[in-house]
């Protein structure tokens, strides 16, 4: 499953409907071409039309930490895995959540047999959630999402501090969010030890957004 891309589409305008079906139906395409591992996380109101469309991985962009039940408007584990995706973000920098939420989101994940990744906005936190065993962790400095300046060019060492201090913990892959826009921030984050790359609107909001995620993809072989 590793190295792999990890594609947030987050809410914006651009990947909202049928807009968002075709982001991800490009994600396939380029999946197919080069072989590379990349998952996509639509909107929530379009994961079952999507992964009823594609054949790569859909994840969710969040999930909540109850059952199923008398709670209105959650997002289930279960729910999520019955619309046919296979795993969900947690934890974004957008979407934080207290650690004793992480874990039952995560133990509630595992039940329902869809995978987990956890977002990390620093070295500690990363720490903190490594004991819990999601099925990856990205790190992501909240000052560099959006910002065009890859994590691994601006702040190196918290790329390799963290990939070294989760495996310390647990053998969990590492992924480097924050900033990554090009091939060439690919390549320096599995450099710095990274499994991969979480990104958002350098695909959604490109030109050209098959020609970037080509160029992605590309750069996971070396």
């Amino acid at each position: 499953m590793t190295p792999l891309i990890a594609l947030n589409l987050k809410a914006y305008k651009e990947s909202a409907g049928e807009r968002g079906l075709a982001l991800c139906r490009i994600a396939e395409e380029v999946a197919k071409e080069t072989g590379a591992y990349i998952i996509v996380a639509p909107q929530n109101v379009d994961l079952f039309r999507v992964a009823n469309a594609v054949s790569i991985p859909v994840f969710a962009q969040h999930i909540d930490s109850n059952a199923q039940g008398a709670f209105t408007g959650s997002i289930t584990a279960d729910a999520v895995k019955e619309a046919g995706c296979q795993g969900t973000l947690l934890n974004h920098a957008e979407k934080k959540i207290p650690l004793e939420k992480i874990q039952l989101s995560i133990e509630l994940a595992k039940k329902a047999g869809i995978k987990s990744l956890l977002c990390a906005d620093s070295v500690y936190e990363a720490k903190r959630i490594a004991p819990l065993k999601p099925d990856f962790i990205a790190v992501e400095p909240p000052e560099l999402i959006g910002s065009g300046i890859s994590v691994s060019k601006a702040n190196p060492e918290i790329v390799r501090n963290t990939v070294d201090e989760v495996k310390k913990i647990w053998n969990i892959p590492v992924l480097c969010g924050a900033g990554v826009s090009s091939g060439e921030d690919v390549r320096k984050a599995l450099e710095l030890g990274a499994d991969g790359v979480l990104l958002a609107s350098a695909f959604v909001k490109a030109g050209n957004p098959r020609a970037i995620l080509l160029d992605m993809a590309n750069s996971l072989k070396g």
